[in-house]
């Protein structure tokens, strides 16, 4: 083989394992990030300019609530909280962050 050949075979062997780096790296990645729960949350909120709704009687935010609580450090579920319900841009921000902190059992003081 020539020197041309051999350089050509060394580098698909490259990109092939490269590919399958990636493609690990990618299944290794199934939990969300604190942007993935912000932009759920604001999805599942059923609101208009005032308030949101269906805070406590929505099964599936308490459901999601609690894969944030496997997913993410607990330093992060105020900020998550918080940026969801500012993501919706109601008025009664304050009351809404309340009834998701209880209703999830987050501490909003941890900074």
């Amino acid at each position: 083989m020539k020197s041309t050949d051999l350089a050509r075979r060394d580098r698909e062997i490259k990109k092939a394992r490269k590919r399958v780096m990636v493609l690990e790296r990618k299944g290794q990645r199934e939990s969300r990030s604190p942007g993935d729960y912000i932009n759920l949350f604001a999805e599942l909120f059923f609101h208009d300019t005032d308030k949101i709704y269906n805070i406590e009687m929505s099964e599936d935010i308490l459901v999601l609530l609690e894969e944030m609580k496997e997913d993410l450090p607990e330093k992060q579920w105020p900020n998550v909280v918080r940026k969801a319900v500012k993501k919706t841009k109601v008025k009664q921000k304050d009351d809404a962050i309340s009834q998701l902190a209880g209703m999830g059992a987050i501490d909003m003081t941890i900074q």
